[in-house]
């Protein structure tokens, strides 16, 4: 009796121990480790992140990061360019020593528009150094200090890195001001989003019926309504009496008002594929009420797509609110936002001869939010850390 022939395999099978553990590892491991390792392996969307993260920081330290205060005015300095950061300066016996510093200014008039403008004279040096003195501020509003991390040696002379606006106030410490304001509504914008969408998102997809009638009713209305009418009409209601800390919140809950119904939709979807699954079942069996299944085991297993959608929502309120404060309709001065900085961007004249009214603001906007739009797609992905 011959012994069967040996089955010949396509290739050995592959242990665990082969691959370094890593197949075993990633069986066990929770749904966050693989969402963070997916993440991590997506390049674009850490660059990303740390552009983020460093948008945020620049926001929560801008009393410190600034060079000088946003509201600073001086009109001596109407619209002056843009200097360069030099190293080197000449020194005492005619070689070069290590002295950071700006070039100073000098006035040329045009003599056929008779119109003063600003050139960058070379024989005027203004020294800068690192964690300088200068006019006295309160960080965050409670922490009293005097110095900032970079600025001229004497705070009278002259710096604007990127220029200065008509009022002759540092386009830079305005910026940086700006980033706290333009980038803070959008997560306060996401949070009120969120907090709507989410509910009544859960709600329509849960019980469906008249409740999931009537909510898709409303969310086709209010998808309906043309967004810039809408926002110029409630914009308009806002009484010119309220404090700008008023009006700030008022815009948020605006731009959150009218971005609400795309997140609900989604979280419907996700509701009514999920509802009659066995492990609600057993939620259900095991005696759990309706807001404990809807809110301790169904709402948990939608964590990561929410927080995909939600970042990719933060540069929409960005955009929103720069586009409502550029049209005049959103903040007003004193507050300092990007938007409000590129209101001096209409008026053609004053872009020509100021370009960096435009480029820095405009640059700002659009850095950010392509910044937040590449980490939302990361996410995005890593939510669904077994797809390929």
């Amino acid at each position: 009796m011959t012994a069967a022939p040996d089955i010949e395999e396509d290739g050995p099978a592959i242990s665990p121990l082969r691959d370094g553990g890593r197949t075993a590892d990633v069986a066990v491991a929770g749904q966050w480790t693989l969402i963070r390792r997916k993440f991590a392996r997506n390049k674009v969307a850490v660059a990303a992140l740390a552009v983020v993260v460093a948008v945020y920081l620049v926001g929560a330290f801008a009393e410190f990061l600034a060079p000088g205060p946003p509201d600073r005015a001086r009109p001596q300095f109407s619209y002056a360019p843009p200097q360069s950061v030099a190293l080197f300066a000449p020194g005492p016996d005619g070689g070069r020593v290590f002295l950071p510093h700006v070039k100073g200014y000098a006035v040329t008039i045009d003599p056929v528009a008779l119109r003063r403008s600003f050139v960058v004279d070379d024989s005027r040096i203004v020294p800068i150094g690192l964690l300088v003195e200068g006019p006295p501020y309160a960080l965050w509003g409670v922490v009293p200090m005097t110095r900032r991390l970079f600025g001229p040696l004497d705070p009278n002379q002259p710096m604007f890195l990127m220029g200065a606006d008509r009022l002759g106030r540092d386009l830079l410490s305005r910026l940086i001001f700006g980033a706290r304001t333009s980038t803070t509504i959008g997560l306060l914008g996401v949070t009120l989003t969120l907090s709507i969408g989410v509910v009544l998102g859960a709600l329509s997809g849960y019980y469906g019926g008249w409740v999931d009638l009537c909510i898709q009713r409303v969310i086709e209305v209010v998808s309906a309504m043309p967004t810039i009418p809408l926002w110029l009409g409630l914009a308009a209601a806002i009484p010119l009496t309220w404090s700008p800390l008023t009006v700030y919140f008022v815009i948020t809950l605006i731009v959150s008002l009218v971005a609400w119904t795309a997140l609900a939709r989604e979280v419907r979807g996700r509701f009514l594929s999920l509802r009659d699954e066995d492990f609600v079942t057993a939620a259900r069996l095991d005696g759990s009420g309706e807001t404990r299944v809807i809110f301790r085991h169904i709402l948990p297993s939608l964590t990561s797509h929410i927080l995909a959608v939600v970042t990719l929502a933060i540069p929409t309120m960005i955009v929103a609110e720069t586009a409502l404060s550029f049209l005049g309709i959103g903040l007003k001065p004193p507050v300092v936002s990007w938007g409000v900085l590129l209101q001096d961007a209409q008026n053609i004249r004053t872009v020509s001869t100021a370009p960096w009214l435009l480029i820095w603001p405009a640059g700002s906007v659009v850095v950010t939010v392509l910044a937040l739009n590449f980490m939302g797609d990361g996410l995005r992905d890593a939510a669904d850390p077994y797809a390929s």
